[in-house]
């Protein structure tokens, strides 16, 4: 019902565009006289006022009820289950809103059936009103805003500011939305080095990372929340999937750009860009069963060991699946070069091929560079390649035909492991933490290289 309501709103914000649209035409034609504002800017204004209050009553009584219901079951859940804690509690309310939905719940018994029986009559209570309440303020603006329209009235005026305090209030939710994930990094980040009394050499130079290790009972050991194994593995599978990438991408740029002719770049181009539509999933089983095979078998026949998961397929894998990302960027950037460089270049005698090494290639070094540390922040974020193909287990070795892991990789497996998601979210937010700085230490050292060799073409 709630997703009904939805594209409710929306509809009846048409319906009301079109009939105050109407309706304004009608006063003019009858009066006589010139609007202040077009019929249109009229109808804008009544169906941004249904679409404000049909989405925000919808939102309210959806956030309100929710939160009623579960406090209520909650509360009656505790008081027949004082001894129990909140998880027990929890778990009991979780098997009463499965056996009302008639799904399978993990267990019955007649207290989970009275609160399900009570859920089930709040839940449909909350639905009604909030569809009885949201009709009604969509219905009641509408009247509102048909009844406010007249020769003097600004419409485009009040329709035009309520866009552009929409946009703003979408702005000011992305800031705070970034700002919000910052400060929870930053708060777990903190408990978590005071779980280990801020050792933190120990864990930005440690060798060992198991940090759940000592959680059972009740502390942390800091000798076992090492990192090193962590960036190295992320550091030199991100280095294998670049020399995979960065090569190829770039050479296929040039050529469809400076010697592919149309009908072969119509062909080409719209086929490597399909790679990028492929799910990293498919990229994993591509790596597990062809080229980690593949090369556990080349190595066996010229004698050198390489493991069933290894960086080294993992970053190739990986490298394949950043192509498309690096060729067509680097393909815009190329191709918005001004031909009256070429051009001259080559009237001065150069050939194409150094026309595009020494005028072409530093005009879009920019463009290009950006493209890199799009595809490097590509490759440190993927994770499922790693899991696949390289394993989990934080293996500190210089050696890329062995098994290793990534800081991504150890993320979800903190979160989505059997510990409880409170005790494992220090290390992973740290983690992540930690990971945040190195990318924007990476963008902010990327810009500054890009303002260097920055050039101004006419």
């Amino acid at each position: 019902m709630i997703f009904a309501l939805f594209v409710f709103v929306p509809v009846a914000a048409i319906v009301a565009f079109y009939v105050s649209q109407q309706h304004a035409n009608a006063l003019s034609s009858a009066t006589g006289q010139r609007l202040h504002s077009r019929p249109q800017h009229h109808g804008m204004h009544s169906m941004l006022w249904v679409m404000l209050a049909g989405w925000g009553v919808l939102l309210v009584l959806t956030v309100l009820g929710e939160t009623l219901i579960h406090r209520t079951l909650i509360g009656r859940v505790s008081d027949a289950l004082p001894d129990d804690g909140p998880l027990q509690w929890n778990l009991v309310l979780s098997d009463a809103r499965s056996i009302a939905q008639g799904t399978v719940a993990s267990s019955t018994d007649m207290l989970r059936e009275q609160i399900a029986s009570s859920f089930s009559w709040m839940n449909a209570t909350r639905l009604w009103g909030t569809a009885l309440a949201t009709i009604g303020a969509v219905a009641a603006v509408a009247w509102w805003t048909y009844q406010q329209i007249t020769i003097e009235l600004r419409a485009r005026i009040y329709a035009e500011n309520m866009i552009r305090r929409g946009l703003a209030v979408m702005a000011t939710v992305a800031v705070l939305t970034t700002i919000g994930i910052v400060l929870s990094l930053i708060f777990e980040t903190v408990r978590f080095f005071d779980a280990i009394d801020w050792q933190l050499h120990k864990f930005l130079f440690g060798t060992t990372w198991s940090p759940l290790s000592g959680v059972f009972e009740g502390e942390m050991d800091a000798d076992k929340v090492g990192i090193v194994p962590l960036f190295a593995g992320t550091l030199m599978i991100t280095l294998i999937a670049m020399l995979v990438a960065v090569p190829i991408g770039l050479f296929a740029a040039i050529y469809l750009s400076d010697f592919a002719n149309q009908r072969v770049r119509a062909v080409v181009k719209p086929v490597m860009e399909l790679l990028a539509g492929i799910p990293t999933v498919v990229y994993g089983f591509f790596a597990v069963i062809t080229v980690a095979p593949l090369l556990r078998d080349a190595g066996k026949a010229i004698g050198v060991p390489i493991a069933s998961e290894s960086a080294l397929a993992a970053g190739m894998v990986m490298g394949i699946m950043i192509i498309p990302f690096i060729s067509s960027l680097s393909d815009d950037v190329i191709n918005s070069v001004p031909q009256s460089l070429r051009d001259g270049s080559l009237s001065l005698g150069a050939t194409k091929a150094e026309t595009i090494r020494q005028v072409v290639l530093p005009a879009a070094l920019p463009g290009i560079v950006s493209a890199i540390v799009l595809g490097v922040s590509k490759a440190i974020g993927e994770t499922m390649i790693v899991v696949m193909a390289a394993g989990q287990g934080p293996n500190l070795t210089g050696n890329p035909l062995e098994a290793m892991t990534t800081v991504t990789v150890q993320i979800v497996a903190l979160i989505t492991g059997d510990i409880e998601a409170k005790t494992a979210a220090g290390p992973a937010f740290t983690l992540g933490f930690t990971l945040f700085v190195m990318t924007l230490l990476m963008n902010m050292l990327a810009q500054r290289l890009v303002a260097r060799f920055r050039e101004a073409y006419d």
